[in-house]
Formats: C-alpha cells, structure tokens, sequence
C-alpha cells in the first residue's frame, strides 16, 4: 500500500473523530436547558440549576475552542513535516535509534502539553475558579506540571526503552515480551499506585479513630470484607469536588476518602457510598476490567506487530526515513477506530457494573443514604442532570445520576 493512501487514511481518521465528537458534544449540549428532573428537585433550586446549565455551557464552548485548536495542530504537523522536523532533530543528537526514539516522543509529548498549558490554565483559574471549585495555587499548578513531566520522563523512558529493545532483539516477536512488560507494571501500578504515586502530589493520612472509622468498620466486618487501611487525602487542596476510591488487592487494598467527601456527607452517606466500592470488588469487577484491559492490550500489539515493520505507515506521518517510533505514530492513529469501539464496550460494562455495586450497596446497607449522597455530590459538582443518551453511550462509563436513582428506589 502506497503511503499516501496511508497518509489520506489518517487525515479521514482524525477528521472524521473531530466531527463525530463534536456532533455529540452538541446534542448533549442542547439538553443543558432541560427541566430540572423530578427526582433531583430537593436538592436543586432554580438558581443553582441556573449555575449548573451556565457550568455546563462555558466548559461546552470552551471545549470547542480546545478541540479546534488540537486538530489544527496534529494536522500542521502532518501537513507541514513536523514530525519530519523533530525525527530530524533526533537524528541530529544521536545516531542510537533508542535514543532517537527517547527524543522523538520527548519532544512530541512535552511539546504538547506546553502548547496546551495556556488552556489547562485557564480550565483551572478562569472557568473552575469562576465557579468556585479551584483551590490551586499557582505554584502547586505549575509544580504539578514538572512532577507529570518528570514522571513521564523517567517511567515512559523505562518503558519505551525496554519496548524498543525487545524490537532490536526479538523482532516482530517483541509484542509477546512488550505484553509481558506492560501486564507487570499495570499490575504493579494497581497495588501501589496510592503508596508510591499518590504521595507525590497529596497528602494522605490515616482516617482518625472515631464514629465514621467505626461506622465504616463495622459495615466491612458484617459483609466479610477485610478492610485494614482507609486513608483520608487533602483532595481540598486541588478542588472543592469530593471522590473515594478503592485501590489494589489482597493486602495491598485501600479505602480513599478525599476530605472535601467527609466534609459534605453525612457519615451514613459516606458509608453508603463505600458500600458500592466494596460492591465492586465483592462482584470481582476489579479484576474483570484488569483482565480486559491486559487482553486489549495484547491484541493491540499483536496488531501493531504486523504493522511496524511496514515502511509506509512511518512515512505517512511525513518523516524520511522509516524508524519504529515514526511507525508508532502512524498505528497510534490508524488504529483509533479500534479504540473506540473497545471504549464503548468498556463504558457499556462499566455502567452495567455500577448498577451492580448499587445494587450491593442497597442489599448490604441501605439505598436511601446512597441515594442522598449521590444527589448531594452531583449538585456540589455542577454535574449534567440531563445528558444525551448517544452521548452516554459514547462517553459514560458510570449511568447518568437520575438512572442510577430510579434504579436504587426500584
């Protein structure tokens, strides 16, 4: 297959996925003026109602404005040898094609975000700070940045070495040791993600002896669930939006509260709502999405085994000369319309799992602590009461708030 016929097949990818996720980002926007549900008119005046469309609609337009601009920019760079400009500055540094790879990305990835610093920016200090969900400072903005860059640095540049290696060493039999490779560290990262990750950025401290300990406590013990670390996190820093979290397996499983959950829950709600994390591990969908996600992973790079060597797809992207990080590139894009429709299955099972830890959380504790707590962290978040349903269909992977209330009054 020519390369530009490639070539051709990237631009229709790229631009075909821009104008289906903009089509559904406008059907769901024209719901923002919907009703206020019936079953969600307790805890939403009209002027909060007011405040949620107006939250909605300013992230709506400002997200037209960021995909816009990253369109354009993948574009320029396909149309104007951008990539041909950075696989040249690379080849320029090194002759090592592990190291001309290191550069390649380095200079993609980190390029990038600096070009879209200016929007992050604004997301946080403009339109969160506007609606008064932002407690970032500047400093913890920017020091955040350094920390992702650094981390991408050392941890991508591990993997991304080790992956070309396997290429040099065991040709197009490297996805078998890359699978390996990746497999390991995604199970590493799920049983240590909170001790080793989490700390670099916030707080987390032992949730203090009392009745909420006790409450929590002693819900785990009557449904035989072995609970020994529950962890509160200084989420208030970042934001005013409230999250809990379980994480790792065996003797490595963790409870997360952020602080801003315990200071706008009632302490029943707070237990209800680890009652549907605990759902999910006691229904195994821990393990199911872990499963899933390293058999995705392999299939990806089966397929990407029988591409990478195949000239035309490095040089589709503009670059001279055909090299494996070119490729990988140029697969990235090709292969996205996989992506998706793995996403949307991953979304349709997911929402499916969310009603089952509902249902857990209902049969072992209660539905209406639940119920209220849901309610409660939608209306602090300025959530979407009123999505379209093809846009949940493509984006949800939690079932939209009124559902999940229908389903836990059922």
């Amino acid at each position: 297959m020519d390369h530009t016929i490639v070539f051709y097949c990237i631009l229709f990818i790229l631009i075909g996925e821009f104008i289906l996720a903009t089509v559904m980002n406008y059907l769901n926007a024209k719901r923002f003026k919907d009703p206020i549900p019936t079953e969600v008119a307790d805890v939403f005046n009209a002027e909060e109602y007011k405040k949620s469309q107006a939250y909605k609609l300013t992230n709506y337009k400002f997200g037209i404005i960021t995909s816009v601009f990253s369109l354009v920019l993948i574009l320029a760079f396909l149309l104007f040898g951008g990539f041909a400009w950075v696989d040249q500055v690379a080849q320029n540094i090194s002759n090592n094609s592990i190291v001309q790879a290191l550069i390649f990305f380095g200079i993609i990835m980190i390029g990038s975000d600096i070009l879209n610093l200016p929007f992050s920016y604004y997301q946080t200090f403009v339109i969160e700070e506007k609606f008064g969900f932002n407690k970032t400072t500047k400093a913890t903005f920017f020091i955040d940045k350094l920390k992702q860059w650094l981390m991408t640095i050392i941890v991508g540049g591990i993997i991304l070495s080790l992956i070309l290696w396997f290429f040099q060493w065991a040709g197009t039999n490297f996805w078998l040791y890359t699978w390996a490779l990746i497999t390991i560290f995604t199970l590493f990262m799920n049983l240590f993600y909170s001790k080793l990750i989490v700390p670099l950025f916030n707080k987390q401290e032992p949730l203090e002896a009392g009745s909420l300990k006790s409450k929590i406590e002693n819900y785990a013990a009557e449904v035989g669930f072995d609970l020994q670390n529950i962890f509160v996190i200084n989420g208030s820093k970042r934001s005013t939006k409230a999250n809990a979290y379980f994480s790792g397996f065996g003797k490595e499983k963790r409870v997360t509260l952020y602080d801003t959950l315990i200071n706008d829950l009632e302490e029943e709600e707070i237990v209800a709502v680890l009652a549907h994390e605990i759902g999910h591990y006691k229904r195994k969908h821990i393990i199911y999405n872990l499963a899933t996600s390293v058999l995705l992973t392999g299939v990806m790079l089966l397929i990407l085994s029988l591409f990478i060597n195949n000239p035309e797809v490095s040089l589709a992207i503009g670059v001279d000369r055909p090299s494996f990080h070119a490729a990988l590139i140029g697969f990235g894009i090709l292969y996205s319309p996989i992506s998706e429709i793995t996403g949307l299955l991953m979304n349709h099972f997911s929402r499916k799992f969310e009603y089952q830890a509902d249902d857990y959380a209902k049969q072992t504790y209660a539905a209406l602590p639940l119920v209220a707590s849901l309610k409660k962290l939608s209306k602090n978040s300025l959530s979407n009461l009123t999505p379209h349903p093809a846009y949940v269909f493509m984006h949800y992977s939690h079932p939209p708030l009124i559902d999940r209330i229908r389903n836990l009054k059922a």
